[in-house]
């Protein structure tokens, strides 16, 4: 799998920090989350699969090796940057295999042309617009979802990070 440069994909962050992610259209989310060893915050922009109301799907196109995917493991409780304007508090919940198939799949479908692209980009097996998807492609890379929570909701006990 080929990865984009990291100076490409951190490049999007200061236009979220400063209030400009609507340039980028709702197409584009920065969440912020906290490394699951260092306690730090760190910061991620990564593209929306899918829109349901509040909620916004995401893809980890690199699978489990990504950090910002371990870490919202960890402690699932995140700010999400969607737009113009500043952070909102926000739960992130990995979707199951047959929960994230079934984005990925309605995903390809409305955006064929995505799908080529990042297929041959990244060099993802598997990922195509013909035919069904692989079995194990939503474990491969997973998907979560981003729901924003309001200030007076508690976090679900099952969502707490277990301190280390």
């Amino acid at each position: 799998m080929r990865k984009i440069p990291r100076v490409i994909a951190r490049a999007p962050i200061p236009m979220f920090r400063l209030g400009l992610g609507g340039l980028l259209s709702k197409r584009f989310v920065m969440l912020e989350h906290r490394g699951r060893r260092s306690g730090l915050i760190r910061e991620v922009v990564l593209e929306t699969i899918k829109i349901d109301g509040d909620d916004v799907y995401v893809i980890s196109g690199y699978g489990w090796t990504s950090q910002w995917l371990r870490n919202v493991k960890a402690d699932p409780r995140v700010r999400m940057w969607s737009g113009w304007g500043t952070g909102v508090s926000a739960i992130a919940r990995i979707l199951d295999p047959v929960e994230g198939r079934i984005v990925l799949d309605d995903y390809r479908k409305r955006h064929p042309g995505t799908v080529r692209t990042l297929a041959k980009g990244l060099g993802i097996e598997g990922f195509t617009v013909d035919g069904p998807l692989p079995e194990d492609i939503a474990e491969r890379m997973p998907l979560v979802r981003v729901r924003p929570r309001r200030w007076d909701a508690p976090i679900p006990d099952t969502q707490r990070a277990v301190s280390r």
